[in-house]
């Protein structure tokens, strides 16, 4: 485990990362990425997909996940810990703010034009974090991974099967294929 950030620079960029990404989990794995992939080179792609992927197979909000796990990646429990707080506490902050000010807020014309302006820009940090993501995912087992990205897409969009269902799937899949199979030999 990498010591060569200390618990404040953990705390102070995972609050500034929460304070100012907006959209949810998936919106804030390419800011992670950036910071303490490709910035600081302290998660190399291989270790930033495998926690992306237990952030989205475990329960409650994906932001709080992936930030957690990153942090314990970093520094252990502590950085964990540390993580989690610099998460939850930005996000407290502005909801009680917003809670304050609902009224003022809830009509201005500002801010629901802000709004909808945010949802076309946090869509494109989508599209381009999916893109990411596979482009990565293929490195290494290209055609194993192609497969099971089809297979997600086809069972989601043309048979609504559920997420959860679908995760644990080729969660199980993946684990089986690794586990019996030489990682040598899936292509």
């Amino acid at each position: 485990m990498k010591e060569s950030i200390s618990l404040m620079e953990i705390f102070g960029t995972f609050f500034k990362i929460n304070a100012v990404t907006f959209g949810g989990g998936y919106t804030i794995v390419p800011v992670i990425r950036d910071e303490f992939m490709k910035k600081r080179g302290l998660i190399d792609e291989e270790e930033m997909l495998s926690l992306v992927a237990l952030a989205q197979s475990g329960p409650g909000a994906m932001a709080i996940s992936t930030s957690l796990l990153t942090g314990y990646r970093l520094r252990g429990w502590k950085g964990a810990l540390t993580a989690l707080l610099a998460s939850v506490l930005p996000c407290l902050l502005i909801i009680s703010v917003l809670f304050y000010f609902y009224d003022a807020f809830s009509n201005n014309f500002w801010v629901k034009s802000a709004l909808l302006g945010m949802g076309g820009v946090i869509s494109a940090v989508l599209v381009l974090t999916v893109y990411d993501m596979g482009k990565a995912a293929l490195k290494k087992h290209k055609i194993f991974s192609l497969i099971l990205m089809i297979g997600a897409f086809v069972a989601s969009f043309f048979f609504q099967v559920h997420t959860i269902i679908i995760i644990l799937t080729l969660a199980l899949l993946g684990f089986a294929t690794f586990t019996l199979v030489d990682e040598g030999k899936v292509k």
